[in-house]
């Protein structure tokens, strides 16, 4: 069986470690892929989705698996599909719900899921009026895609006025802040559920916790993702059952009524306070580092449970009853400017953790930094202390140019 796996970063390497497990694939490509990843299967170039389509018709690919949400959005099954590919993912016209918050939050009020009140502007003059007559904190979201950064919780007016000026006059997400969604600031602790879809139902893995903040303690930027661990102790059987009966399960109803039918995965942020779960946004795709954490507690075999998906098949998911912790390792200055191009050293004497390369490529024979995430230590353990045990050690020896990582991951 022949795969191909689109995306770079350490979702892209534990696809990889996961899918390597099984005897039938005879060849993964990686589009662009990455260190671990090269080692695991061709690497190739094509980033253009129709150079994809016709690379997998060419190659003969038997199933693609899309990581990141840039392609979905821009609508890569669609065209995987008008050719017969087989391919999971949403289409383009679902992919919306992850690359138009003001679309999501528009789909949320109208099914009744439960969200935090929020309001869409296109307009900077009327945003910055409405937030003369808020109380704080608020959170100022661009409604596009920005990578998981643009999302501000405003503490205060002039922080609230100055973001909506960077996202919808200066652009520094480019088009992604014209349009943006202001939102009342809910309080308490965040999770994410993934599911598989299978056209018809939802079938949700063991809710995660992200660190979503740059620094120890949750302060600091948002980024991409800190570190991640699975499944959440924080979130108890009545949170999932509020999740069931007032998220998942109306989001059901809506992409039914919506026409939105569509075979991949789903992800929900949610925040979980004292009135209850409730729903931040969706992601139709794996999340990182969620994705790191959720594989190696995977039993089912992933390519069938894809398969099933495929073939509108229910689905039974098996999760190993043990603890998994991600510690994601970041250039200098992450997320905001960084340097890349550092050697990265001491892989050799990482010895109980899977080391997931992310924004890292070989250079001859030395593997150099990327990106502003540039590996992941993942492992497993009976206890939460166990597992955090072993990345915290192999962290030590792997060393690059001015890298750093928080402290505090899984640490309950």
């Amino acid at each position: 069986m022949r795969l191909l796996i689109v995306g770079n970063g350490g979702r892209a390497s534990a696809l990889a470690l996961k899918l390597s497990e099984d005897s039938r694939i005879t060849k993964m490509f990686f589009a662009p892929g990455n260190a671990t990843t090269e080692k695991l299967g061709e690497n190739i170039h094509e980033t253009d989705i129709i150079a994809l389509r016709d690379f997998a018709i060419k190659n003969k690919v038997e199933l693609t698996i899309v990581g990141p949400e840039a392609p979905l959005v821009e609508g890569i099954v669609d065209e995987f599909k008008k050719v017969d590919l087989k391919v999971f993912g949403p289409t383009k016209k679902a992919a919306s719900l992850e690359g138009s918050k003001s679309f999501s939050k528009k789909f949320m009020q109208n099914y009744g899921i439960k969200t935090a009140n929020a309001t869409v502007f296109d307009s900077y003059v009327e945003a910055k009026e409405y937030l003369q007559k808020q109380k704080f904190p608020l959170v100022i979201k661009a409604s596009g895609l920005a990578g998981g950064k643009g999302v501000v919780i405003a503490d205060d007016l002039e922080e609230a006025e100055g973001t909506i000026h960077d996202f919808m006059i200066k652009r520094i997400f480019g088009d992604a802040g014209i349009q943006i969604v202001i939102e009342e600031y809910l309080q308490g602790f965040e999770a994410s559920i993934i599911a598989f879809s299978n056209g018809e139902k939802l079938y949700p893995c063991v809710p995660v916790k992200d660190y979503k903040k740059a620094g120890n303690g949750d302060t600091g930027p948002n980024t991409g993702g800190m570190g991640s661990a699975a499944p959440s102790p924080e979130f108890t059987d009545e949170h999932f059952q509020d999740f069931l009966q007032n998220i998942m399960n109306p989001t059901v109803d809506g992409l039914k009524k919506e026409g939105l039918r569509f075979k991949g995965f789903i992800f929900f942020g949610l925040m979980v306070t004292k009135n209850g779960t409730y729903l931040l946004e969706y992601n139709m795709r794996l999340g990182d580092p969620e994705t790191q954490v959720l594989l190696p507690l995977l039993e089912n075999n992933l390519v069938d449970a894809i398969e099933d998906c495929l073939n509108g098949r229910e689905l039974e998911l098996r999760f190993k009853d043990k603890k998994a912790v991600c510690l994601v390792v970041c250039s200098g200055g992450y997320p905001k400017n960084h340097e890349t191009g550092y050697e990265i050293t001491g892989a050799e004497k990482v010895k109980n953790s899977q080391l997931l390369y992310a924004g890292a490529d070989y250079r001859g024979d030395r593997v150099v930094s990327t990106g502003g995430r540039v590996l992941n230590l993942v492992a497993l353990g009976d206890s939460f202390e166990e597992a955090r045990k072993k990345v915290y050690e192999d962290a030590v020896p792997v060393d690059f140019d001015y890298g750093f990582y928080r402290e505090d991951i899984a640490k309950f």
